[in-house]
């Protein structure tokens, strides 16, 4: 496949030697070339099946990173090249085997080019943007971190283009709270903080308050082996669930600062109680300190929040809490833990009391669609089966 690239680029090129060119000469060899020559050698390269070739390069074992990545190069020229020709990549079922090998590249460099490729290919194709954004989707569980960063920063752009959120947008963005890696929880954030304004909002939100109390079934799997192996106490801190769960208490503390709205809304979904509940999570300091930080915005801004977690807490514990709310976790006793873990409020039955009703935030959370309205009516059923 080389060997035919390569008879192109000698066979169009004619003023330059017959020799045939290293691949890291291909999209240099079409970038310097005037206007009509270029244009020419195009249509010479695409005739001979050269976008299919280059696709096909990117899943061959045996080819060299840098003939990859110069493969990615030479994707661009052709994706830059006008609107007909990403739809030509698409149709060749191109951001399969481009998302395929961004996932599986071990170079930083090569995947950064990839990224620019996949971003010029959701601008100006309006055939096949759906395609790209659903493409980056799907990336998100990946096991490359720098896959799920990039991934992530291009849904970005992605989503304002598109313009409709997938229903499965939800579930990847929350599965990958649970990386240790800081920059792709930094992007993973700033993509809920723009989700929150589309259709899904609803469902995002009550995703995030779910995480702050891990289910049994999660938690569990690591009980036998702390009763085994004294040493696997020292994994706890890298526990994905206890990730995801302090990276959930980040995630709604920047949403609740940003919009008053959502932090109204959360109140309703008992976020303070899950709150509470993630700093009584002494397996998992971080938890403990995002959870407490939030907690600290609520109590601030809502008097109802402040009188009932005084009250739950005890004076005690409160006065802690109140005199530095990020090193909490790092003053608590055992019993003040379990008050913590094992905490009853309920400030949403206390403003359903006091008449402000999920209804008045409908104005901000806009329409549901079916697969939301499902999504929330799970998340119903387990509020009202866990009420005390």
């Amino acid at each position: 496949m080389l060997a035919k690239l390569q008879g192109v680029t000698s066979s169009t090129l004619s003023s330059r030697p017959t020799k045939a060119r290293p691949p890291l000469n291909w999209s240099r060899s079409f970038l310097r070339e005037p206007a009509c020559s270029y244009n020419q050698y195009l249509i010479e390269f695409l005739e001979v099946g050269g976008v299919l070739t280059l696709l096909e390069i990117l899943g061959l074992e045996k080819i060299k990173e840098e003939d990859k990545k110069e493969s990615i190069r030479l994707l661009q020229v052709i994706a830059n090249s006008g609107r007909k020709y990403k739809e030509l990549i698409c149709e060749s079922y191109g951001v399969r085997s481009i998302a395929e090998f961004l996932a599986k590249s071990k170079s930083e460099e090569t995947q950064e080019e990839v990224q620019i490729l996949l971003d010029s290919l959701v601008h100006g194709n309006p055939k096949y943007q759906n395609q790209v954004y659903k493409g980056l989707i799907a990336l998100l569980p990946c096991a490359s971190p720098k896959a799920q960063q990039l991934s992530l920063q291009t849904l970005r752009t992605a989503q304002s283009i598109v313009g409709t959120t997938h229903p499965s947008i939800v579930d990847c963005v929350l599965k990958v709270l649970r990386t240790m890696h800081l920059e792709v929880q930094y992007e993973a954030i700033e993509l809920i903080k723009d989700l929150v304004n589309y259709d899904v909002c609803q469902a995002l939100l009550k995703g995030l308050v779910a995480l702050l109390i891990p289910s049994v079934k999660e938690t569990s799997k690591l009980q036998p082996k702390i009763l085994n192996d004294s040493a696997v106490l020292q994994l706890t801190a890298n526990l994905p669930v206890f990730l995801q769960q302090a990276a959930a208490a980040k995630a709604i503390g920047v949403l609740a600062r940003s919009n008053t709205s959502i932090a109204e809304e959360m109140l309703h979904l008992r976020v303070v109680h899950s709150l509470m509940a993630a700093m009584g999570n002494t397996d998992h300091s971080n938890s403990q300190r995002q959870a407490s930080l939030t907690l600290e915005y609520f109590v601030q801004m809502f008097p109802v929040v402040e009188e009932h977690v005084r009250r739950s807490m005890g004076e005690e514990l409160y006065e802690l809490f109140l005199s530095n709310a990020e090193d909490l976790y790092m003053k608590i006793d055992s019993i003040q833990a379990d008050i913590l873990a094992a905490n009853k409020v309920n400030v949403s039955k206390a403003l359903s009391i006091s008449g402000v009703s999920y209804s008045n935030m409908s104005f901000y959370l806009g329409p549901c669609g079916e697969d939301q309205l499902a999504y929330t009516t799970y998340f119903q059923k387990e509020g009202s089966e866990g009420k005390e």
